[in-house]
């Protein structure tokens, strides 16, 4: 199921009339906040959002661990920390990136696990003392600002710079997770990606004295060469379908035709075919996510579709590099 797209336009009358709802909601979501968590006895990174769908967290934690590889992590070895979503695993359990599905982990543990040893467990603390027992000096979490059962040495909190936080309001009135002032209170520094619009203006006039950064999704350059030249036909099924085809364009990549799903959406052989057959019937080309194209893997129905589909890579560029590599230094420390 897509988000409803009032979430993003300025409150009106749907989101005022599910306000009561979002109150309720959030005065539970802040309650839960509030709850003491466990240490995990080694420094806790958490890479979040305050809102429901995508911003780039991914793509972050894949920034975080490659500043703590130029600082040598300060000799601690760094483990991912993901609840799995998507995933039936309830772990903890350490992701084999070659044998392991998205079924069975989820997309972002897939694409975490080819970086750094990755870990899915449901229960965070449990999740992170397991990866202490592997080794882990550092764990970095996908997820889980929200989350009160493990202590946090640092929390980023990413933002798309496009939507912000939409209308403002606490799910289902609107797309936040739980009251802003509530996540704002849990987080040492924002990371707003893109180009900032009215929402996120608002968001970062509330950080008060914390660190505010700013970034961008690079797509890889070769990728981009090899369909330049080519329309293709883009598919995605992530938080903001939106900002990947917009993505497409900007590189100079032209999108014949579009099909956006609901994030982590698990496409069905009819789907897949619809697909292809579209593809080849316009001289298309296929692109997609790769945390699409991740979940593709080990399904003999997707088989066709995941061996067409060309992906676009997206790195995540920290314009206040030095900035970044503080705080994670700082949080080592």
């Amino acid at each position: 199921m897509r988000e409803p797209g009032f979430w993003w336009r300025r409150p009106g009358l749907l989101s005022s009339l599910m306000a009561p709802l979002g109150l309720a909601y959030g005065s539970i979501a802040a309650k839960r906040m509030a709850k003491r968590g466990a240490l995990a006895g080694i420094p806790v990174i958490c890479v979040g959002n305050f809102t429901l769908g995508g911003t780039g967290k991914t793509p972050t934690v894949l920034g975080v661990l490659g500043v703590l590889g130029a600082l040598g992590a300060l000799g601690a070895l760094p483990f991912c920390l993901t609840r799995g979503y998507g995933g039936s695993v309830q772990g903890p359990h350490l992701v084999d990136p070659d044998k392991d599905s998205a079924a069975k982990v989820g997309d972002e543990a897939l694409l975490l696990a080819r970086a750094a040893p990755t870990v899915v467990a449901r229960d965070r603390a449990l999740g992170a003392a397991f990866a202490k027992a592997m080794g882990a000096g550092v764990v970095v979490m996908d997820d889980g600002l929200q989350n009160p059962s493990l202590v946090k040495t640092l929390t980023i909190a990413v933002v798309d710079g496009r939507r912000g936080i939409g209308n403002g309001k606490v799910f289902p009135a609107g797309p936040l997770r739980a009251p802003l002032a509530a996540q704002m209170a849990r987080c040492d520094a924002l990371l707003v990606v893109g180009d900032g619009g009215e929402s996120a203006r608002l968001v970062v006039s509330r950080a008060g004295a914390r660190p505010v950064l700013h970034g961008r999704l690079v797509p890889d350059d070769a990728a981009v060469t090899a369909l330049r030249q080519r329309p293709v036909l883009a598919f995605a099924g992530i938080g903001d379908p939106d900002k990947f085809f917009a993505t497409v364009e900007a590189a100079g990549i032209a999108i014949a035709q579009r099909r956006a799903f609901a994030d982590h959406h698990r496409f069905n052989a009819e789907e897949a075919a619809e697909m292809v057959m579209a593809a080849e019937h316009d001289a298309l080309a296929l692109l997609t996510t790769e945390k699409d194209h991740a979940r593709m893997t080990g399904d003999p129905a997707l088989a066709a579709l995941a061996a067409k589909a060309h992906v676009l890579p997206v790195t995540m560029v920290v314009d206040d590099k030095e900035a970044l590599r503080e705080l994670v230094a700082r949080a080592l420390r």
